[in-house]
């Protein structure tokens, strides 16, 4: 995971008084770059013609022993800017890095076509851009599934520059910021916009069911699931393996943790969690971050009743007069708190080797919206109530810092995070139908709506929240994996029938995502294969903080909550 930043601009902007908004605004954006990538920064800068291309980058570095910089250069004036990993495509070395291999591919490359082919053979996150010198032509593009963030603007009458950024300044008149799309490799040279097609991720399965099989319980695993159950634990213990192994110890000593997983206690984080145990070397603890935040709204509910059924002038007196907190003992006793205890004693019944660091990370309020302005502006063109709920948990889950107990019972001790690789269980519910809707879906118009639900799934996570949560958690130095996101597991699961992921027709907490719910149940994760589906802001209480916020503003913009 890096920081890139590229832009376009006259040749006189840099030093031109009357450009102070672009070289304001690149200032903050190399600023904020350069948190992404705390091991090596560089800037160059290259004119063409009247122009002047500017190549900024980070790096952290998590493959290979060399010290690398960025952005990669050769004699001849090629320049690649990559934020990503290849974990599959390129034979990489666990002494190389996959950013230099990559670039020497794609030196190599005699036309559009040999650097789309490359990018379409490669299976991991990624961002990029790479300028051949040869044929003046700038590549830029996200991998399929859109893991990394990049961000772009078009030059208009008051912004008359070209930029690409991994990351946004927040709300700025210098840009109007939206997320490159997936859809293509693009190639732009100084008069015109070529896209180009890239590897996109499998169609989904469309042939119909016709009454199969009921499971009966997790217990037994039917016969016509037996063989998908163990392709899946397979295809995502692969994954897994991919994104956790050769990770250079880099800020951290022998014995410390180099991974971490973002760990409500469910199903998904804790079978991500159990695979990594199979893979990360037996002497390191692996830290689960599990993050709770002081709500004071569920707080007055606590300890005056849900007032919001009371009648309308008496509501306006209770949300006026402020919560006497000397009467209440702050807890983090979360939702996602309380299944984080139980789910880690588990893995610690099933991996009695591994030293599984909980780490409690707990956020009081004033603390929480002191972080809202720079969370706003790192998610930044996300701009809604939801996005602000998951991007504040991440961005304190992130970070790291909390505490840890020896034991159940024992006493808290201070504890930060070294790991910079933090796995996050994403993407499950979007592959294997884990969603409310899946459900609702079914029962308005059968299997053909479930399939064209799933479909509607993979086709849109690239526009929802990737983007939105790397540049979150990037702010901190650190990476995020996502195991379930592979192309490799996606299209594996995208060409299973329908009714080997899913079964609507059982109850909930077993139907949505059966195939994992058997998996889970088959390496031994008993509780976590029946936990039913909740979302992150509710499971920690990073949603409707304030007391007065109702239940129906997720989707309305902050600015005008």
């Amino acid at each position: 995971m890096c920081g890139i930043l590229f832009s376009i601009s006259r040749s006189d902007s840099r030093n031109n008084p009357h450009n102070s908004r672009f070289n304001r605004l690149l200032s903050k954006l190399q600023a904020a770059t350069s948190s992404r990538g705390p091991d090596a920064q560089d800037i160059i800068y290259t004119d063409v013609q009247e122009l002047t291309l500017t190549f900024c980058a980070s790096e952290l570095r998590l493959r290979g022993d060399a010290f690398i910089k960025q952005p990669h250069t050769d004699d001849t004036g090629n320049i690649l800017c990559w934020n990503g990993e290849v974990f599959e495509g390129l034979d990489v070395g666990p002494d190389e890095n996959d950013g230099a291999k990559l670039f020497s591919s794609l030196t190599n490359a005699k036309d559009s076509e040999e650097v789309t082919r490359i990018f379409g053979n490669i299976e991991g996150p990624y961002a990029f851009l790479f300028y051949q010198k040869a044929s003046r032509k700038l590549f830029f593009g996200r991998d399929p599934l859109g893991r990394r963030s990049l961000l772009i603007h078009y030059p208009s009458e008051l912004s008359p520059y070209f930029l690409l950024a991994s990351v946004s300044a927040g709300l700025d008149a210098g840009y109007a910021l939206e997320e490159v799309s997936t859809e293509h490799i693009c190639s732009l040279d100084l008069s015109s916009l070529v896209k180009r097609d890239s590897a996109r991720p499998s169609a989904i399965e469309r042939s119909i069911p016709d009454d199969p099989p009921r499971p009966q319980s997790l217990d037994d695993i039917p016969p016509h699931l037996s063989t998908a159950v163990d392709d899946l634990i397979s295809q995502l213990e692969r994954s897994v393996m991919l994104r956790v192994r050769d990770i250079p110890r880099r800020g951290t000593v022998p014995g410390q943790a180099r991974v971490a997983v973002f760990f409500s206690g469910g199903i998904d984080s804790t079978m991500i969690a159990f695979l990594a145990d199979r893979h990360v070397a037996p002497d390191e603890p692996i830290d689960l971050l599990n993050v709770a935040f002081e709500n004071p709204r569920k707080i007055a509910v606590k300890v005056e009743g849900n007032i919001y059924g009371l009648p309308k002038r008496e509501k306006k007196q209770k949300l006026r007069d402020p919560l006497d907190y000397s009467t209440v003992k702050v807890t983090y006793d979360v939702p996602d708190r309380l299944t984080g205890l139980q789910e880690v004693e588990e893995l610690r019944r099933l991996c009695p080797k591994r030293t599984w660091n909980f780490l409690e990370i707990n956020v009081p309020y004033e603390e929480s919206q002191n972080a809202r302005a720079a969370v706003e502006a790192l998610m930044f063109p996300s701009r809604t109530v939801m996005d602000l709920s998951l991007a504040i948990a991440l961005y304190f889950a992130a970070r790291g810092v909390g505490q840890i107990r020896s034991h159940p019972g024992a006493e808290p001790q201070p504890y930060t995070s070294p790991a910079r690789v933090l796995l996050n269980g994403l993407g499950s519910d979007e592959l294997l139908g884990g969603y409310g809707r899946h459900r609702t879906a079914f029962k308005a118009a059968g299997w053909q709506a479930v399939i064209d639900e799933l479909q509607l799934e993979i086709d849109r996570i690239p526009t929802r929240n990737l983007g939105r949560d790397d540049r979150v958690i990037s702010s901190w130095g650190k990476e995020t994996r996502h195991p379930f996101l592979s192309l490799s597991v996606v299209n594996f699961l995208a060409q299973l029938p329908v009714h080997l992921k899913l079964d609507p027709r059982l109850e909930a907490g077993v139907g949505e995502k059966l195939l994992l719910r058997l998996a889970a149940r088959k390496v031994g994760l008993v509780e976590a294969s029946g936990r039913k589906k909740r979302a992150m802001q509710f499971g920690s209480h990073s949603a409707r903080m304030a007391p007065g916020e109702n239940d129906g503003k997720g989707d309305l913009s902050i600015d005008t909550r």
